[in-house]
């Protein structure tokens, strides 16, 4: 992928936005104001008693639900922002799935997975492909652990196509590998140069 390019990172812990503008050169441009987008998933899957972890449950569920069923809301920001909320369709979906008749709501499974998934896919791709538009960059990394959910996949490149955007991301198998992805990483500190002897400790907060 030639630099520079919009990197969204979503996972468990992490929903984040970047311009990624070379090898060490990142400007954030935002990030999640509360619950991580993986987060949300989990937190969802639990409510609908579906199991841990809830990412890639949902997103099978979903595809045999109606995502247009239940109207969930869209956190929407300031007009200027970047960033992400994803507290708000956390507490939504738990008031529908408390609401009314419980059995009724349960079997309502798949269009709960479905409805929610859309309105979280269309947080993580609204505020990506505007940063993208803003500035001017034509390229789009999709990364982290929710990188691997078919419709953010499929709905990112939709839209991306709109504005003559490229989408790139990993194959669902390397969404989760940290170790590859540490290793890379290594690889290009390595080719420029950059060395450290073995009295380098571990520490999770060393910069890239």
């Amino acid at each position: 992928m030639a630099f520079p390019y919009i990197a969204l990172l979503a996972s468990g812990g992490h929903t984040l936005l970047y311009r990624v503008n070379d090898i060490g050169n990142y400007l954030h441009l935002g990030g999640t104001r509360d619950d991580a987008a993986g987060e949300a998933y989990d937190k969802v899957a639990k409510m609908m008693g579906l199991g841990y972890p809830g990412g890639r449950i949902i997103d099978n569920l979903a595809k045999e639900g109606n995502q247009e069923a239940i109207r969930f809301p869209r956190a929407r920001l300031k007009k200027n922002s970047y960033d992400f909320s994803f507290s708000g369709i956390k507490t939504a979906v738990w008031h529908y799935l408390n609401s009314g008749d419980r059995d009724q709501r349960q079997a309502q499974k798949q269009d709960v997975a479905a409805s929610f998934q859309e309105a979280v896919v269309d947080m993580l791709v609204d505020p990506t492909i505007k940063a993208a538009v803003a500035h001017r960059i034509g390229r789009i990394v999709l990364s982290g652990g929710v990188a691997a959910n078919s419709r953010l996949r499929a709905k990112m490149t939709e839209r991306a196509s709109e504005y003559q955007l490229q989408v790139s991301y990993p194959a669902p198998k390397f969404c989760t590998d940290n170790g590859a992805m540490i290793a890379l990483t290594g690889y290009h500190w390595l080719k420029r140069g950059r060395r450290d002897d073995y009295a380098l400790n571990a520490d999770a907060d060393l910069t890239l």
